[in-house]
């Protein structure tokens, strides 16, 4: 009976940061937190400060009984679109956990098309404890990744804004035109695309 109750306690969170952005991978995690050890302070990742979510990200990864990280590229993007490039990074933060679950909750209004034991839960980050820690793990993961970028192309401003279409981006993006980690099929880009050829054809 006790390994028939750990078993039905394998419920891991998955969520997605990066969807919006226009540079970058799309980024998701996948966690399974140990129901004999609690994370206190675990939230939608969007409503706690940089500081905190590093700090609880460092606690979910040493305490959780699994989690792992899922993206797919800004080419597979291109290719699939947003939301297809998002459900296949889901799951392959699933598929790339040590331990496999018996139940997944997926934060929003679809799960990809899996066989997993599923359930979409909207705003599933601010009520699973499970999708919370996800939801941490994966903006920290993809935060650090914009600051790297940041670094190596300052003058966009990555660090700041993370790559979402802020009016500092955009204004960046149409200076300096878009760099190979961009999604060029978003429309900010392809417009930026096209401005920078019709310069290039009148000058």
């Amino acid at each position: 009976m006790s390994q028939f109750k750990e078993m039905i306690q394998l419920i891991a969170g998955v969520d997605e940061v990066g969807r919006g952005p226009l540079v970058g991978d799309v980024v998701t995690a996948a966690v399974i937190l140990d129901p004999q050890y609690t994370i206190v302070g675990l939230a939608d990742s969007k409503k706690l400060s940089e500081k905190k979510r590093d700090v609880l990200a460092a606690e979910i990864k040493q305490y959780a009984l699994a989690w792992s990280i899922g993206r797919a590229s800004p080419q597979e993007i291109d290719q699939l679109n947003i939301l297809q490039a998002t459900m296949l990074a889901m799951t392959r933060a699933v598929q790339g956990l040590a331990i496999q679950p018996t139940h997944v909750m997926v934060d929003g209004n679809r799960c990809p098309k899996w066989d997993y034991s599923s359930e979409a839960i909207v705003k599933g980050d601010g009520l699973i404890a499970a999708i919370s820690a996800a939801s941490i793990i994966a903006k920290v993961t993809r935060d650090k990744e914009m600051l790297v970028l940041d670094q190596q192309h300052p003058e966009y401003g990555f660090a700041k804004h993370k790559g979402y279409p802020t009016p500092f981006h955009l204004a960046k993006l149409a200076e300096f035109g878009p760099l190979p980690q961009y999604r060029m099929s978003f429309k900010p880009v392809q417009q930026s695309l096209a401005m920078r050829d019709g310069q290039l054809a009148g000058s």
